[in-house]
């Protein structure tokens, strides 16, 4: 699929964000700097207690200059200061208080007028505004954090109000830049969803013969091929309210929040009818029910059972349609799949060559690319990209090229980030010793070799010793064509191909390594297959053995009955390893007869690391064939 757009229109603008955090903070930092205006002047002097004794002989030897008697609390300060031990230390005390005796003491009074001190009476303090703002203080903090807790909340649509509201979202039209022009590769969904925008701008012209508008359209295909882009392009071409949303969303942990939450969205979409609902990822909350260890989930089979009704209820729902996509068709409920529900299934395919080279042109629209970059040539060279695999491909270019200060995207460009999708970022810091080397190159080599004298075997793109991703070398196939039916004498020299590794590495050094594995491991599976699945085995009489992709998560493993007998599952196991001997006879025995070529590649190899398909086939004396040579 491809999407030319531009960003920018779609980005939300900061000034547009709600943000009430701002002045909640304000008020925050206004209200302690109160506090600490407030309080500061109580920490200028510090107040020491003494015993009433010390006040008394201090009193008569006139160094009292003042005295405030608060209830039973005598305040005052010392002419010179007094010294007194605190904790240990000596410090000096000028401003004092005391506690006046429970009896009260008759010589005070005479002793001041003595002295000449005048007694100063005040009344017992209440709970002045500076106290009780001090004591409310925490509480007042602790309320304005909720309310800027619950001001978020409400402001991202998550408010305990409005937890169970829908959270579908119209798709504003003025903002729509996508449409069917802008998405290639999939002329037949196209037109099915063309359809359906017809259905809802003129219905009286379908029902006139008593047809009925479909309820459900169901996009099915592998991630990245398109299918949500080809929803807003049915947002973008359609007169009609668009509401979209996702599965997760209607999934929470309280129970009964999806079902409310679908229930919303069908009553917001009957308002505006006729209109679309679209929901993406559909089988986050449409998985089938019961199937999972110990009963389902029942929050999500609540919110499906919400959904069934909803579609194809007691209540009549002519006026919207249901889009949905999907890359898991076969976790969904049946009864979402049945008639008068989604009675149209649409299946997205991995796009053909033709597709490609159109997906392609469209996501050049946005990128500067030289004059002699073939599109039709990189389309050949990517057999298997979905539309989103091939816009990340003339990303990767674009950045390759900015970061070689490159005016213009050109074909070395192209290849280097096809190499680094396909094969994987070169691994840095990886020794090997010379010995292993060259056998890493042989078990290459032998790959490339027996590829290349096997007659249906797709051609060799590049051959390299170079460690990318995972790998430590890699033998690159490209086919010529779209396959979609596979021959048993292709499936045989795919085999060959893949046990060439180990019978080079068996050829030349007499061993075997553990680089094989992953070449083991799919030549083994795609026996399996030949023998248990695609009935090409003459031992088994056309015999389809059963499936081998259940799910184990939807529980169809636990327990699941073998639907044959040991006899014919030994004879199984018989027959692929037949496959597999012989395939590694074939292997052995081609290198074996073209051991020079077999060690020209190999040493080509230790020289120069990575080697062209068209070179190799060269080394073994064989012509490029014509849709390479037009490459």
């Amino acid at each position: 699929m491809a999407n030319y757009q531009d960003p920018e229109r779609q980005r939300p603008s900061p000034s547009a964000q709600p943000g009430p955090g701002k002045g909640i903070f304000l008020w925050l930092l206004l209200l302690f700097l109160i506090g600490f205006l407030i309080l500061r002047p109580l920490e200028t002097e510090r107040t020491e207690t003494v015993n009433y004794s010390l006040f008394k002989s201090q009193l008569r030897d006139g160094n009292v200059s003042e005295v405030v008697l608060t209830g039973n609390v005598i305040e005052g300060r010392f002419g010179v200061p007094v010294e007194k031990v605190v904790a240990g230390e000596t410090v000096q005390v000028q401003p004092f208080e005391t506690n006046l005796p429970a009896m009260g003491d008759d010589e005070l009074l005479p002793l001041l007028e003595e002295q000449g001190v005048e007694l100063e009476v005040r009344p017992e303090p209440g709970m002045g505004w500076a106290m009780i703002l001090l004591y409310m203080t925490p509480f007042l903090f602790l309320v304005l954090i909720g309310f800027f807790l619950l001001s978020q909340m409400r402001n991202r649509g998550q408010g305990m109000l409005s937890i169970g509201q829908s959270r579908a979202r119209l798709y504003d039209k003025r903002k729509a830049r996508v449409g069917f022009d802008d998405v290639a590769g999939t002329e037949g969904a196209k037109e099915e969803l063309r359809h359906t925008v017809e259905f809802l701008k003129n219905p009286k012209h379908f029902k006139r013969l008593g047809g009925v508008i479909p309820k459900g359209v169901l996009l099915v295909g592998p991630p990245g091929t398109g299918k949500t882009l080809l929803a807003r392009a049915v947002a973008g071409e359609a007169d009609v309210p668009f509401f979209s949303t996702s599965g997760s969303d209607f999934v929470e942990m309280f129970v009964g929040i999806g079902a409310s939450r679908v229930r919303k969205m069908f009553e917001e979409a009957k308002k505006s009818s006729p209109s679309i609902i679209f929901i993406d990822e559909l089988d986050s909350v449409g998985r089938r029910r019961g199937a999972g260890i110990g009963g389902g989930h029942d929050e999500r089979e609540q919110t499906l059972n919400q959904l069934l009704s909803e579609m194809d209820g007691f209540e009549a729902n002519e006026n919207v349609i249901v889009m949905a996509a999907t890359n898991r068709p076969d976790v969904l409920d049946p009864a979402l799949l049945r008639p008068g529900r989604f009675d149209r299934q649409v299946t997205v395919h991995h796009p053909t060559r033709k597709s490609r080279l159109l997906i392609l042109r469209i996501h050049a629209r946005k990128r500067r690319l030289k004059e002699d970059v073939d599109l039709d040539r990189v389309a050949r060279a990517t057999p298997g990209f979905s539309g989103a695999d091939l816009e990340n491909l003339l990303n990767e270019a674009a950045l390759h090229a900015t970061l070689a200060n490159k005016d213009m995207i050109e074909n070395e460009d192209i290849d280097i980030a096809r190499d680094r999708i396909v094969l994987g970022r070169k691994r840095e810091g990886v020794y090997l010793s010379p010995e292993d080397l060259k056998l890493l190159a042989y078990h290459e080599a032998g790959h490339a070799a027996v590829s290349i004298l096997c007659p249906t075997s797709d051609p060799i793109e590049k051959i390299t010793i170079v460690p990318r991703g995972q790998s430590m070398g890699v033998t690159q196939q490209l086919p010529e064509e779209e396959r979609y039916l596979y021959r048993s004498d292709f499936i045989l020299d795919h085999l060959a191909v893949m046990m060439g590794g180990r019978a080079a590495e068996e050829l030349i050094f007499s061993t075997a390594t553990s680089g094989a594995s992953h070449d083991l491991h799919q030549a083994t599976r795609l026996a399996r297959k030949m023998v248990a699945e695609y009935g090409m085995s003459k031992a088994l009489d056309q015999m389809h053995l059963g499936e081998s992709d259940h799910q184990v998560f939807l529980g169809e493993d636990i327990g699941h009955k073998r639907e044959f007998s040991e006899g014919t599952a030994e004879l199984v196991d018989l027959e692929i390893r037949r496959l597999l001997r012989e395939a590694y006879e074939r292997a052995i025995n081609l290198l074996r007869e073209h051991r020079k070529e077999l060690d020209r590649l190999a040493q080509r190899l230790l020289d120069e690391e990575e080697v062209t398909g068209a070179e190799a086939r060269k080394i073994f004396g064989k012509e490029p064939t014509a849709s390479r040579m037009a490459a």
